[in-house]
């Protein structure tokens, strides 16, 4: 059924692939070249081999943006060996502390909160399984500190960058 419904829910974005009526080149190319990139990178097959597909195909995403972004400190509870695999001199940490990670994965609305105050320009907040936490993803539509939203469907992709006006993207994944 899982899969019945990725198809479902391609289709009704298929409209939207590959970046298509993006105008920013810079929010094009991480579209085409992070989000959405197809080609097999470095350590693919050495992580994620007993995950369930989807947790594969958000793991992969999460690497290709730690690799992207080359954090120092990156907050995730579920997916630390996709992160670790992407970028490997990243510090992957499971609790909120003063520490400021350059990127995060969340998936409750009190591990946001407590995150929020403690991201910067240049971080990167991700939303995952964002079909069920819409609520969270309306707070950060509002939220006057999230420049760049990428929504995926299965996540949702927050960029800061005080530089930038706000843009919100709807992106087939």
């Amino acid at each position: 059924m899982d899969k019945l419904w990725y198809f479902f829910v391609w289709l009704s974005r298929m409209h939207r692939c590959l970046g298509f009526g993006i105008q920013s080149p810079t929010d094009f190319q991480f579209v085409r070249d992070v989000i959405n990139e197809h080609a097999p990178y470095y350590k693919y097959s050495e992580v994620g081999q007993s995950d369930d597909w989807m947790t594969r195909r958000l793991g992969r995403l999460y690497f290709r943006i730690a690799n992207w972004l080359q954090p120092s400190i990156v907050f995730s509870r579920h997916y630390g060996e996709y992160l670790h695999a992407g970028c490997n001199k990243c510090k992957v940490v499971d609790t909120v502390s003063d520490d400021k990670p350059q990127m995060a994965i969340v998936d409750n609305r009190e591990e946001m909160v407590s995150l929020l105050p403690l991201l910067v320009d240049g971080s990167v907040l991700v939303v995952d399984r964002l079909y069920d936490h819409k609520q969270m993803w309306n707070c950060l539509l509002d939220y006057e500190r999230a420049t760049l939203l990428f929504d995926l469907y299965y996540c949702g992709i927050v960029i800061f960058d005080s530089k930038r006006i706000k843009q919100h993207y709807i992106v087939n994944f």
